[in-house]
Parts: structure tokens; C-alpha cells; sequence
């Protein structure tokens, strides 16, 4: 008996995974906390999301995926360990796993991740470019000779791709993403109102009050963090137009990197594009006001993925179908390794 195929989208800030027919059957944050005296793993995921910021000397709480790629080898393996253990269970076969990768990533990253997925226990691995993962998971057919275009904004990179017959025509990728974005709301704070405010509630105030289209001054929400000044607890009331203020940095090098691969695509293939729209996917592409501001910019449309923030992992699950397509994007870990 065969065991059901997994797909896995390892971001920065969450790890979600696909097993079999049953779609996504995890969506948890890719953090791991450990006790560093004792070298123990405590939690994994949302449990260890939790302890983010509350924890004493000895615990470290951490991410062990940087912008796209791994940087902490050992703790992605014990992360990736927990997870399929959490999925699969205990089963004599071990799975064949699809593992998405930022597009631009090197080959000592790429190697870096297979033997971190193959240490984590599976039989076969197998990398797909993320942008291609979006796009199957969008139920969008690349195998024909015309262009389609994704942005998949994610929690540390974000991917822009020209996708036509299977593969990528022109792609770029940058660090503006979710993160960098609560950084830049974080250094905001601490700046105009010398308010210390943590990565959690920076990213909530991310989630409700952006408004990238048309922000306004009457609309705010109450921010509570620290004072630097008087080190007690202190909030402040927070608009629209500031938070716009605050990410516009972020959200218009995203535009730029859109226009970048715009401009490197050839004629024909953007004339698809203006014909198709621009795919969002990722997290980050549900910011309010994103899909018009990028219509409004570069005069295309915009479509935002259905289940956006799934779309790649569903996208992994879906690419074993077309293995033998995906010439291009896809490929073996054990390919790869003999190169």
C-alpha cells in the first residue's frame, strides 16, 4: 500500500501542508522553541508561536527559516520531523514529499532544503518554484504558449513570475514582504511615537487597518506597546494614512518589482498579461487596497487567488500530477545532489 504524497509550503512565518485527496490538513507558523541549556525541543508551530516574547534566558523562541531559505539547518529538520509526525503518524512507508522554493534561491539553498526534508524522514523529495506552485493551486493551465503572470506575496519573499508552458519565462524576487513590512510598521512606532510595540501586534494592526488604496485620517485603531521615554505601558491612536505612511517603502518596492519583470517580459507575452490580469497570491496579497493600487499604478488587473494563502501548498499537492510536464521549476532532490 502506497502512502499518500505530501506538499509543503516552508515559509518564513508559516509552514502549511497538503496529504493526498484531503487538501490542506496543517497551516501552523514555522517557529520551534527550545531550551537551549538542555538542547530540548519544547514546541513546535502554534504552541510555539504562543511564547514568542514571553519566555525566560534559557528558551529561545525562533524562526528557522530566514527570507525564503533555510538558516538554521538542524532546527528545520526537527520542525519538519514534528509536522509530518503530526500528519502522517506512525506508518511503515514513508511518503514522497513536494517542497516549494523561492524561484530565485541558489543551489547550496536548494540542496539545503532536500536534506533537510529528506533528513525529516521521506522517501523521495522533490523542489518546485514557488510561482509555479501558485499558479496550479490557482487552477490556472500553464501548459499552453500563453503568459500568465503571478505575485505571490509571502511572509519573507516576494515571488513575480511570467509562467507560460510549463515554466518561467522571467522572474524576480524580493525581501518586501509580510515581515519586512511589521518591521517597517515596528520602526514607524518606535519613530513618531517612541511606542515599542512587539512582531504580533504589528502584524495585527497590519491585518486591520491597511488600506494601500485610498487610506483615511478618520479611520484608526488604539496601538499598545511600551514607551520608550517613560519604559511603562503606554497606546496611541493609529490612522490609515500613517499606517500607509509607514509600509509605503515595502508596498512600492513590490510595484517596482512588478514593473522590473514587466519590462524584461517579451511583447507578446505581455500582451497576455494585460489580457489575463495579475494573479495575487500569498498571504500578503489580501492587504486591503492592494489590488487596486497595483491597477491604478501599472493600469492591469488585478485577480486575487481563491484561498490565496493555501495556493501554493495546494499547488505542491496538484504538481504530482504533472511530474513528468513540469520540465521546468520541478525537479529531484536526488537529481540534483549528483549534478
Amino acid at each position: 500500500m502506497n502512502s499518500p504524497d505530501i506538499g509543503i509550503d516552508l515559509g518564513t512565518t508559516s509552514i502549511i501542508m497538503t496529504y493526498g485527496k484531503k487538501g490542506v490538513v496543517l497551516s501552523e507558523p514555522s517557529v520551534i522553541a527550545y531550551n537551549t541549556a538542555t538542547q530540548r525541543i519544547l514546541a513546535v508551530g502554534q504552541e510555539a508561536y504562543k511564547m514568542t516574547g514571553k519566555t525566560p534566558a534559557y528558551i529561545d523562541v525562533v524562526r528557522p527559516v530566514a527570507n525564503g531559505v533555510i538558516s538554521d539547518d538542524l532546527l528545520t529538520q526537527c520542525m519538519l520531523r514534528e509536522f509530518l509526525q503530526k500528519v502522517c503518524g506512525s506508518q511503515l512507508i514513508k511518503p514522497r514529499i513536494i517542497i516549494c522554493v523561492p524561484a530565485f534561491i541558489t543551489e547550496l539553498e536548494k540542496r539545503a532544503v532536500g536534506d533537510a526534508v529528506m533528513a525529516a524522514g521521506c522517501r523521495k523529495a522533490y523542489l518546485i518554484d514557488e510561482p509555479i506552485a501558485a499558479m496550479l493551486g490557482a487552477g490556472i493551465h500553464i501548459g499552453k504558449a500563453k503568459g500568465h503572470m503571478v505575485v505571490d506575496i509571502g511572509g519573507g519573499t516576494t515571488d513575480v513570475a511570467i509562467v507560460s508552458m510549463n515554466g518561467i519565462v522571467t522572474s524576480h524576487s524580493i525581501k518586501s514582504a509580510g515581515t519586512a513590512i511589521d518591521k517597517a510598521i515596528q520602526k514607524y512606532m518606535l519613530n513618531r511615537y517612541k511606542l515599542l510595540i512587539g512582531d504580533q501586534t504589528a502584524e495585527q494592526v497590519k491585518i486591520k487597518l491597511t488600506n494601500l488604496y485610498d487610506p483615511r485620517d478618520d479611520v484608526t485603531m488604539t496601538v499598545k506597546g511600551r514607551s520608550v521615554m517613560r519604559g511603562l505601558p503606554d497606546a496611541v491612536e493609529l490612522n490609515e494614512t500613517e499606517l500607509f505612511d509607514a509600509m509605503e517603502d515595502e508596498v512600492f518596492a513590490i510595484m517596482e518589482a512588478i514593473k522590473k519583470v514587466l519590462e524584461e517580459t517579451p511583447p507578446e507575452l505581455v500582451g497576455d498579461i494585460y489580457e489575463n490580469g495579475i494573479l495575487l497570491t500569498g498571504g500578503g496579497s489580501l492587504l486591503g487596497g492592494l489590488r487596486e493600487l497595483i491597477h491604478r499604478t501599472l493600469n492591469v488587473n488585478c485577480i486575487l487567488a481563491k484561498d490565496a494563502v493555501n495556493c501554493v501548498a495546494k499547488g505542491t499537492g496538484i504538481a504530482f500530477q504533472k511530474i513528468n510536464n513540469l520540465l521546468d521549476g520541478f525537479e529531484g532532490v536526488t537529481l540534483y545532489k549528483y549534478h
